[in-house]
């Protein structure tokens, strides 16, 4: 065996352009992509708030990304089938998730059990924003504010019915339920636009609702809004109060979307998404129509957002805990 000894400055030479080949082909893999259509998951069915947004935001990201953006609606089980799909997707960036508290924050919790790990079977890709949820009933409902239905649902056990199609819906109704101490029937949807159709068939009393699928119907005079589940009002309902203001003090509850992908999601990748969605996210037209349809759009880093998601399960955990909300 013959052993060349080379140069010390070759050696060197040699060896950074060695280590400089991951760098550049990472660079390179990032440039090319995507390769192929990205496929956007949705954890709610067609004309829910998170359809809308996802929706509004995908037609942007095919323009920057030169490529075609598939909108794939998946609901069920709390959020957790869609959850499913994309952890078990491949690790390419062509698969995302349009998450919420749904799958990440309160699925652990509500349902008994769950195939994936909400932090550690993802990777943060960037915050979307937060949703404003209201209280509202059908117009025929005799009650015009919070205090009048607590009133009415202690005079009339049993009698008053709400829907809800998402984990926000089930925690504020059933929060509200045992802190105004009220019996009313919980009809559960898998999604949003379903409650609000059989509210104004009048098959239930009441629904809990973000603002993009509900806005419609309350400024046509059909839906009755009693109250919002964020501390602020909304500036879109400014004569509604929230529910702290309407007795139930320090109620909030701040549901939210954002963006993730399975685990192993190559760094690269994750930085390119990530910079054309807060590009279009914090754009203003993309941010005006979200507004104009109930949703407050921000943007945030990968990391920030990690570490949002990993409060916020903390928090759905012991909400649902405090409501005393049985898993099923």
């Amino acid at each position: 065996m013959t052993i060349v000894k080379l140069p010390r400055r070759q050696f060197l030479h040699l060896a950074a352009g060695a280590a400089a080949l991951p760098a550049a082909s990472r660079i390179a893999r990032a440039q090319a992509f995507p390769t192929k259509p990205v496929n956007i998951i949705v954890p709610f069915g067609p004309g829910s708030g998170t359809d809308t947004l996802t929706r509004i935001i995908a037609q942007h990201l095919g323009i920057a990304l030169k490529q075609t953006i598939v909108i794939e609606n998946k609901a069920g089980a709390n959020g957790a089938i869609a959850a499913t799909q994309v952890a078990r997707s491949q690790p390419d960036g062509h698969t995302l998730l349009m998450t919420t508290n749904s799958p990440h924050s309160a699925a652990p919790s509500l349902n008994k059990t769950i195939a994936y790990d909400p932090v550690k079977d993802f990777v943060p890709v960037t915050r979307v924003g937060s949703y404003t949820f209201v209280v509202a009933v059908h117009r025929t409902v005799p009650v015009a504010s919070i205090p009048e239905l607590i009133a009415y649902a202690k005079a009339n056990p049993g009698r008053l019915s709400y829907g809800s199609g998402n984990t926000s819906g089930i925690v504020a109704g059933e929060t509200l339920k045992r802190r105004a101490g009220i019996d009313i029937l919980h009809v559960p949807y898998k999604t949003v636009p379903l409650a609000i159709s059989d509210v104004l068939g009048e098959r239930v009393s009441m629904v809990l609702s973000d603002l993009t699928p509900s806005l419609p119907h309350i400024r046509a005079g059909t839906l009755r809004p009693l109250a919002v589940t964020r501390l602020q009002r909304s500036a879109l309902l400014p004569d509604v109060p929230s529910l702290h203001e309407s007795g139930l003090t320090e109620f909030e509850m701040d549901s939210w979307a954002g963006l993730v992908g399975p685990a192993k999601t190559p760094p690269e990748i994750v930085a390119r998404l990530n910079a054309e969605f807060r590009r279009i996210i914090d754009g203003p037209d993309v941010k005006g129509r979200l507004a104009d349809a109930g949703f407050e759009a921000f943007s945030s880093s990968p990391e920030e957002f990690g570490d949002f998601i990993a409060v916020q399960l903390v928090k759905w955990t012991q909400m649902i805990k405090d409501a005393a909300i049985d898993p099923e």
